[in-house]
């Protein structure tokens, strides 16, 4: 996804240009003013300034965070924020939002006004009534409840999505708009390690934190629904989610070539090794084949592909998934290995036409065949290469630009002429991704060139350009089609002929044939971490021949057994959730087999007179978040893990908020469990996630990643505390297109805070007259303009220019003093209210409604009253601008004439001159030559 850097100035700028075209003076005026007052830095921006809140207030904060300590409301690294010119304001009759937040945020929670509707009621009579409304399910990305809290730019998508739900609300939808945990994770249980505090401790104590801030800054989020992965209900779920794709034979165990680190005691991904070292701590890793339970995902790749058509997502995103699957038609080919009897070297490519070219065959170091293969000779030499290759991470192999290799003495036979082509190891081929093998032709691939380059292999010309006299050089890999030489009896064909030829030719004498490849690899699925979910499977234990199990126990350190890992059993869903022993001591240790291994008592079991051990490894955190949107349908439901009515009433999601970085994993182990729930029948929908939103990162105000150890993260609770949550959501909302990349100025948090007042104003301006203030015809126009603008923009998520919108007119109602119809004051509050909903409610009720807008209709415009009558256009004398009319729209050339020679600047230039030609272009310009 493209994401655009842009300054605060040009930002803001671009914002009020962006708005709409007006015609009167006045209207132009509040305009400018809104460009031109931005705020300034205040000299003590730097410095906390502590204001005492009305006792109420404080009241409120009190009893929602009493249960925290200190640290974890003020646990960021922070950048402060100055409050005195909000102080100010208050102090001179400006926005009492100190007082108004927690009001509303109370009559939300009493009311439950945004408890998700039933999509169907049961009658007495036992008959079902449908609601007649369309339906909107409004998802934000899972959060995980760090430690720290919230920062500045984590409420940019959930204000984003809330002013989404709140504008649907009002255009008479169903709204479901929920909110839960991504609660387990690594964060929590390396804290565990490091200080012997519970993970289940520290997470209560973040989700506690998280949901203060949350409903501090008054999402209308749907606190029923609220669910946490870590809860035992959820789990219990998640377990048998599990055990679907286990008895659809989609979850198996593996060994598996992973990255081992043996001081963090787990698995690595390829992205957190780094030249053989632990990202984090810097640790040695080791590869070594791992069990491990995997998901087969690459039996759905064809399926998630194609499921992305039709999807409203980012084109970026679409490209991503597409590209990690990865989807690749061509070729596979079987080369014979010399003196090897029935041993075959199996490789895929999509060049098949360049099979003639072969001058080597490169495996990969882990390869089964690399021992059999290298002979004794060469034996020291390839075990050495091994070794060394063996504690680098895939990804460190593959982005390395050097090409490292080595003999192994073996020669595989080219399937087509026989000839004998020397095999090779090279770190660039992997084990885990294709066959672990390639045939390498270097004159026609930029890697196997330079890899034959540097140990002087041999070079084949077997493609030659289309464009006759081209002579190709020798001095690089020419990698374009062209047409075939050197190839036998496929000399002349094209390159996608030569392909078609030799595939056949392959599959004719059985050494090969098409085939279909996919760069997506099946799903590792096991965590040796103590934090997770228990993985609902145990198996036998066996014991030596003549031993009655019976009189032996597991659990004891001198009893001989074995665990029987190749006859995995189910654990009966009626026995979910399998829950995790207590423990505690957290550390994974140096046993590949996790920390549970640990927790005797829990592992070992009797059943029947039999002896059985559960899985120790536990499910990465990317569990829980594969399913959350269908439980969030059903959260309290202890029979199932969603209502087929419920799925039927609200799936799928109709809008999704969240990051770019989650444009792959996520969203495509989601979309996988999905599609297999889709498939067992529980859901009626084969995609999750109709339309998805990407939200631009908001930086530092030094332009960079908000982050501690920066020292440029900002917290929202001290801007809250400074201007209010409203101004945070409307500065949010105002700083730029939403996906764009914006950094935060804390300085200009005072235009959103004046705009706020202002309004404020406005209303109490409209409720002192009395409601008698009638509309203007300038007004009405304004009016009406501003309704169409902010209903398309709201549509479109063009948030910042809707505010824009919003605060030109509040400068034309500033304008008019104490004559404020009622009529606009009302529906510039309720087009306000999805963006700064406290606001919106207090001066809703200020106009004299007794209950909330929240579900009030939204303002409806007159579209022609949006249409200009008269416009300005510039007047220009021999090219050059001299003044400027205001005409009709479809006022014709003598009139534009008429007004132009009103002019006294244009009538200046014409001055003692003839005019030879006007070229007049109605609604845009008028240019008059003369001599």
């Amino acid at each position: 996804m493209k994401f655009h850097h842009l300054s605060l100035k040009s930002v803001l700028a671009t914002m009020m240009l962006a708005s709409f075209s007006m015609t009167s003076s006045s209207t132009a005026a509040a305009f400018r003013s809104t460009v031109v007052r931005t705020a300034t830095a205040s000299s003590s921006a730097a410095s906390r300034i502590t204001r005492q809140r009305p006792r109420s207030h404080h009241a409120f904060i009190v009893h929602t965070s009493s249960s925290l300590p200190s640290t974890t409301r003020r646990s960021m690294s922070e950048t402060t924020i100055d409050s005195s010119s909000s102080a100010a304001t208050q102090e001179k009759g400006g926005y009492p939002f100190a007082e108004v937040e927690p009001k509303w945020q109370e009559y939300w929670k009493r009311h439950e006004t945004f408890k998700t509707p039933k999509r169907r009621i049961k009658k007495e009579d036992g008959t079902v009534v449908k609601s007649d409304k369309k339906k909107k399910y409004v998802l934000d990305m899972f959060p995980y409840p760090s430690g720290a809290g919230l920062h500045v730019g984590h409420p940019e998508g959930y204000t984003a999505s809330d002013v989404m739900s709140r504008y649907w609300r009002m255009t008479n939808h169903d709204v479901l708009h929920p909110i839960g945990w991504d609660s387990f994770g690594l964060p929590a249980e390396q804290f565990a390690i490091n200080t012997g505090t519970h993970p289940e401790v520290t997470t209560a104590k973040n989700i506690a934190n998280f949901k203060r801030q949350l409903q501090m800054l008054g999402f209308s989020y749907d606190w029923d629904k609220e669910v946490a992965t870590t809860d035992v209900n959820y789990v219990k779920w998640t377990q048998w989610i599990f055990l679907q794709l286990y008895k659809k034979g989609l979850a198996t165990q593996s060994e598996v070539s992973v990255n081992w680190c043996p001081a963090l005691g787990t698995v690595l991904a390829n992205e957190e090794v780094i030249n053989g070292l632990s990202e984090r701590g810097d640790h040695p890793v080791v590869r070594l084949p791992l069990r491990q339970w995997v998901l087969k995902i690459t039996e759905y790749a064809d399926r998630l592909e194609q499921g992305l058509e039709g999807l409203d997502w980012p084109s970026g995103t679409m490209t991503a998934q597409e590209q990690w699957i990865g989807k690749s038609e061509g070729t596979e080919i079987e080369f014979k290995v010399d003196g090897l009897d029935g041993e075959k070297v199996t490789v895929f490519t999509t060049r098949a036409d360049t099979l003639f070219g072969v001058t080597y065959v490169t495996l990969a170091p882990e390869h089964p065949l690399v021992s059999a293969i290298t002979t004794p000779e060469q034996k020291e030499a390839v075990d050495a290469y091994v070794a060394t290759t063996s504690s680098r991470s895939d990804l460190d192999r593959t982005s390395s630009k050097e090409k490292t290799g080595v003999f192994t003495g073996g020669y595989a036979i080219h399937p087509l002429t026989n000839e004998k082509v020397p095999i090779w190891i090279g770190d660039y081929v992997l084990g885990s991704y294709g066959t672990g093998a390639v045939m390498a032709v270097p004159a026609h691939d930029e890697r196997d060139f330079e890899f034959a380059e540097k140990f002087g292999l041999g070079v084949k010309w077997v493609v030659d350009s289309k464009e006759e006299g081209e002579e190709l050089s020798k001095e690089q890999a020419f990698t374009e089609h062209g047409v075939s030489v050197n190839s036998g009896d496929f000399d002349g064909l094209t390159t996608a002929e030569a392909k078609k030829a030799i595939t056949a030719k392959l599959a004719e004498i059985s050494a090969g044939g098409p085939k279909i490849t996919y760069k997506l690899r099946d799903w590792v699925f096991s965590r040796q971490r103590y934090w997770g979910e228990p993985i609902p499977i145990y198996f036998p234990v066996d014991f030596p021949e003549g031993v009655d199990p019976t009189t032996v126990d597991p659990k004891d350190e001198e009893c001989d057994h074995t665990i029987r890992f190749d006859q995995p059993i189910p654990v009966d869903e009626a026995d979910l959730p399998l829950k995790l022993p207590e423990m505690e001591n957290f550390s994974p240790g140096d046993d590949p087999a996790g920390c549970l291994a640990r927790a005797k008592d829990w592992r070992y079991f009797q059943k029947d007179g039999k002896w059985f051990a559960r899985e120790t490894n536990t499910m990465p955190q990317w569990a829980g978040s594969c399913w959350y949107y269908f439980r969030f349908l059903d959260p309290k439901n202890d029979a199932a893990a969603f209502s087929p009515e419920l799925d039927e009433d609200w799936m799928p999601v109709d809008l999704y908020v969240g990051g770019a970085e989650h444009a792959v994993l996520h969203l495509l182990y989601a979309r996988f469990w999905h599609q297999v729930l889709f498939d067992l029948g529980y859901t009626k929908h084969p995609e999750p996630f109709q339309k998805l939103v990407h939200q631009g990162m908001i930086l530092g105000s030094d332009g960079e990643k908000m982050s501690k150890s920066r020292g440029n993260v900002v917290n929202p609770d001290d801007v809250v505390d400074a201007h209010g949550a409203d101004a945070l959501r409307l500065y949010e909302m105002f700083m730029g297109p939403l996906e764009a990349v914006k950094p935060w100025q804390t300085s200009q948090v005072a235009g959103v805070v004046r705009f706020q007042n202002k309004l404020y104003n406005v209303v109490q301006s409209a409720v002192t007259n009395g409601g008698v203030a009638e509309m203007d015809d300038e007004t009405t126009k304004i009016l009406h303009k501003t309704m169409k603008k902010v209903t398309e923009d709201i549509e479109s998520m063009s948030f910042n220019t809707a505010i824009s919108a919003m605060m030109v007119l509040t400068n034309h109602l500033t304008s008019l003093k104490d004559q404020v119809p009622k009529e606009a004051a009302e529906k510039l509050v309720l087009m306000v209210s999805p963006f700064a909903p406290h606001i919106g409610e207090e001066c809703w009720s200020l106009l004299g409604h007794e209950t909330s807008l929240a579900h009030h209709p939204w303002v409806e415009y007159d579209e022609s009253l949006c249409v200009d009558n008269t416009v300005v256009i510039g007047v220009q004398v021999n090219g050059k601008k001299r003044g400027e009319i205001e005409i009709a729209v479809d006022a014709d050339q003598d009139t534009a004439m008429t007004e132009a020679k009103k002019d006294s600047k244009v009538l200046n230039q014409l001055d003692g001159k003839n005019v030879k030609k006007i070229i007049y272009v109605p609604g845009r310009i008028l240019n008059i030559v003369a001599k």
